[in-house]
């Protein structure tokens, strides 16, 4: 449900609200809240809460420090697993600074910019996040191990797989929260894990994909483990992906108003531009150095191809009817800013239309086991953080759409 600013103060006061969490993330998505009583919640709204920006990466020294959050009443979330008396919220927020202006930095509000740009252009995307994670053993200090929670393999079922309960217990709490889960299985990789998220409008998918991690990691620490969303948590198993499905609807011709039918017509065009752009923008796909130990093995790519249904593709469109057909996009993991993620992709599929971009002869083989001479002929991603800092460095596109100080802090840390 979304609500107005004046519901919200009544559901905090009708529902014993105690705390106002306002939640905004750093550069690199890493997520950041200052939480507010609620006789402080009409001043958020009206003026907004100060923050100390030069404690937070990427958002710039002492010199300038002070910097505004604004609760956007929208995104009003209960946080069900605190006390049900004296209940939390969350609200996530816009930055500005203090004359009112948005401050560069937020880039929340980043792909805002790009949504509105795709709105005026005549395009309306849907996102679809799959985000795989694994679940460690603590110790006996309730430090995080690199001990599995199982040695499950894909899709088992209990009592291999021991995940089965948390995965549950994640998603009723994420229904509870208002966003919808699709599936959810055990992966691959010992104790690893994947639930996919219903698709949605871009900033909703962004917003429920940092909610996602959150509640991942609370809902696995209440049971005595550690949820770990790093790119390669173990060498020689498989490491943690990202995969963002992607489909349009243009407001030019009947897909806008026929909620059953979706541009494919622009599919090919979407293919080209994200193909022609995902050099470019990999480092803010992939932003560790161990982002890059992950690509090239077990299903995560390492060429820039495209094909259907085709795992060891960078782009793949899966088996899906109506509706649900789309495209995926397998290289990102789940370090990323999903707000520059998903309007760096955005923004590359717009150039893909406006240029009438063609995208290369699909590769019907598997990457995998094709040898060194057919590999020769496909272009790779960066190999490793230094090459995609320096790719993003030197791009145009990425120096048009990401500000110098988010550029700055990605590429010269």
């Amino acid at each position: 449900m979304k609500y107005s600013k004046e519901e919200v103060i009544q559901y905090v006061r009708e529902e014993d609200v105690k705390f106002i969490r306002l939640a905004f993330c750093d550069v690199f998505g890493k997520q950041k809240n200052i939480s507010i009583m609620p006789q402080e919640l009409s001043r958020a709204f009206e003026y907004g809460i100060a923050i100390d920006a030069s404690a937070i990466a990427g958002f710039g020294d002492e010199s300038h420090s002070d910097l505004f959050l604004h609760p956007e009443s929208d995104t009003l979330a209960p946080l069900p697993w605190r006390p049900e008396h004296g209940s939390v919220v969350r609200m996530f927020c816009h930055i500005t600074y203090p004359d009112g202006k948005i401050f560069e930095c937020d880039t929340r509000s980043i792909l805002k910019n790009a949504i509105e740009k795709a709105n005026s252009s005549g395009y309306q995307f849907f996102f679809g996040a799959e985000q795989e994670f694994y679940l460690f053993k603590l110790d006996d200090n309730g430090n995080p191990t690199k001990e599995p929670y199982d040695n499950a393999a894909y899709m088992d079922i209990a009592p291999e797989d021991k995940g089965e309960n948390i995965r549950r217990e994640v998603c009723l709490t994420l229904e509870q929260m208002g966003i919808q889960p699709e599936s959810s299985h055990h992966e691959e990789g010992p104790g690893q894990n994947e639930i996919d998220l219903r698709y949605s409008d871009p900033l909703s998918a962004a917003d429920n994909a940092m909610t996602f991690q959150t509640v991942v990691k609370t809902i696995a620490h209440r049971n005595g483990l550690c949820a770990d969303f790093g790119p390669k948590p173990l060498e020689n198993k498989p490491g943690n992906g990202f995969h963002i499905n992607i489909s349009v609807k243009s407001f030019y011709d009947k897909s806008f108003y026929d909620k059953s039918f979706y541009d494919f017509d622009h599919m090919n065009c979407l293919i080209a531009g994200i193909l022609d752009k995902v050099a470019d923008m990999t480092v803010f796909l992939n932003s560790t150095e161990s982002s890059y130990r992950r690509f090239g093995s077990d299903k995560a790519p390492k060429y820039i191809s495209w094909s259907g249904e085709n795992r060891s593709q960078l782009v793949r469109i899966p088996a899906a009817m109506g509706k649900y057909r789309r495209l995926e996009l397998r290289s990102p993991d789940p370090s990323a800013n999903t707000y520059l993620v998903f309007a760096l992709i955005i923004y590359a599929m717009l150039d893909g239309i406006e240029n009438k971009r063609k995208p290369p002869a699909p590769v019907d083989i598997n990457l995998y086991q094709a040898d060194a001479d057919t590999l020769a002929s496909f272009k790779q991603l960066p190999g490793d953080l230094k090459s995609a800092r320096a790719k993003a460095a030197n791009s145009d596109f990425i120096k048009k759409h990401i500000p110098d100080p988010i550029l700055d802090a990605y590429c010269n840390k």
